[in-house]
């Protein structure tokens, strides 16, 4: 019994730390199998039917960074990333149904084989004069060009690890970058009729798991467990391609280059999702951070919350808190708000009652282009006592001057509805506050709570697509 409790720990931190290094470990060699698919295949497979497949050439879509393999240690002449992009670029040009590929990257091999066969006919002719000729290769209206620009390694980096008396584990990530371009070209006058850019990232993770100990004088007991996954970047480049290609086509209905087989009303809705899906996208920026701009001028907000007083009483208690707001935008990161609330003190059978409060503050969004983010405040106000049976010498209606000043998170939903959370610390030039002078210090208080804002404009502005529409209405 004395090897239970760590056989244990050691059985519940593989099964639970690095489970997946149990049930997914391979244990004998696999046979051959279709080829996964991407992230993007599903979105390249379900577009609808063209309405007539175009004819396309590809030359080369290949590793233009020129990066090779790296190593921690040593050389390799291996390249960063697969050098057989053409390939992967023709089948999602075939998958999709809207092109026509055709052989144009080992070009001489075909023609040399032509010329075989052309050969080998004219042999023949003596023999069977109505053998027909070799028909013509077909030549595309279509070039499309680009390849991979750029394979960025290590853009983000990061773990997270524990160990207390010979257990522990750690868990590490790393996040590449992939890039490429995709141009459709105009073979009639060399025209470029459509470019889209595309990156994926790449990610690799580790967990481990260990667990090292003496049980016993002289008697060890070691184990360790863990797995690594890695993506593979030959599927991130297919996803990339796929999803070049996909954009590809539905710009190319929007600029009406090329229509779906069932005409208007499908080519619409195409546009309208992809434009839709496009636009939170482009707000997505690096390190997946969501960028919206700051359309309002105008914020209504309710807040709801606790008040905790730190007065001359030795019992503090927490009681409710009730605000109501009005923000004004001066710039992207600053606003100017006023603000009413009403609240109770609470030092138990010793003082009670409820307050209210104005304040005036200068609100700073600190990232004011991010869904999610931080914001700091601070400005002047005023706190009145609001409850009146037998006050004393704590006159209705007397008020004190304060500053205050807070900090909060918030979280935009859409761009009319926010969520905020925050804490406050109010701080009144007065010991009075709780009808107690005592000691060198004034009385102050704090309020915590999380409110809902309506964000809106009196003009109403309108934003570029529906002046557009407009136009094309009349």
């Amino acid at each position: 019994m004395k090897y239970f409790k760590p056989l244990v720990i050691i059985f519940g931190v593989m099964l639970f730390t690095s489970c997946g290094a149990y049930f997914n470990q391979p244990f004998e060699a696999t046979p051959a199998r279709v080829g996964e698919l991407s992230k993007s295949s599903k979105g390249l497979l379900d577009l609808p039917e063209a309405s007539k497949p175009l004819e396309v050439a590809v030359y080369d879509f290949s590793d233009q960074t020129g990066q090779f393999k790296a190593l921690e240690n040593g050389s390799t002449f291996s390249t960063a990333v697969t050098q057989g992009a053409t390939s992967i670029l023709i089948k999602a040009l075939e998958d999709s149904g809207w092109f026509v590929p055709i052989e144009r990257e080992n070009f001489d091999n075909l023609t040399t084989e032509r010329n075989i066969i052309r050969n080998t006919q004219q042999q023949y002719l003596k023999i069977n004069p109505n053998e027909p000729s070799l028909p013509p290769l077909l030549y595309a209206g279509l070039l499309l060009e680009g390849g991979i620009v750029s394979y960025d390694t290590n853009i983000v980096t990061g773990g997270i690890g524990a160990r207390y008396f010979g257990l522990g584990g750690s868990a590490q990530y790393r996040q590449d970058r992939i890039t490429i371009y995709l141009r459709a070209v105009s073979t009639n006058n060399g025209k470029i009729l459509k470019t889209v850019y595309i990156s994926k990232t790449i990610l690799s993770q580790a967990i481990d798991a260990s667990f090292f100990r003496f049980v016993k004088f002289q008697r060890l007991l070691e184990a360790e467990t863990g797995i690594t996954q890695n993506e593979p970047l030959q599927i991130a480049v297919k996803d990339a391609i796929e999803k070049a290609v996909h954009d590809l086509i539905i710009e190319g209905v929007e600029d009406q280059l090329w229509s779906a087989k069932a005409g208007k009303k499908v080519n619409d809705s195409l546009v309208a999702n992809y434009l839709e899906s496009k636009k939170i996208e482009e707000s997505t920026q690096l390190y997946n951070r969501f960028f919206s701009e700051k359309t309002h001028d105008n914020t209504l907000s309710i807040e709801a919350g606790v008040n905790l007083i730190d007065g001359d009483y030795s019992e503090k208690n927490a009681d409710f808190l009730f605000g109501l707001g009005y923000k004004r935008t001066i710039t992207d990161f600053f606003d100017i708000g006023i603000q009413g609330k009403a609240f109770k003190f609470n030092n138990g059978r010793s003082f009670g009652h409820i307050f209210g409060s104005l304040d005036v503050n200068g609100y700073f969004d600190l990232l004011p282009t991010d869904n999610f983010g931080p914001y700091v405040y601070a400005g002047p106000g005023i706190v009145f006592d609001i409850q009146g049976p037998e006050l004393g010498d704590f006159a209705i209606g007397e008020t004190f001057l304060k500053v205050q000043y807070g900090a909060g998170i918030y979280y935009k939903m859409n761009q009319n509805i926010s969520l905020n959370a925050f804490a406050e610390q109010s701080l009144p030039f007065s010991d009075n506050l709780d009808r107690l002078e005592q000691g060198n210090r004034n009385d102050y208080y704090f309020n915590f709570g999380v409110g809902v804002n309506y964000h809106f404009n009196f003009n109403k502005k309108r934003n570029n697509e529906e002046v557009i529409t407009d136009i094309q209405r009349d």
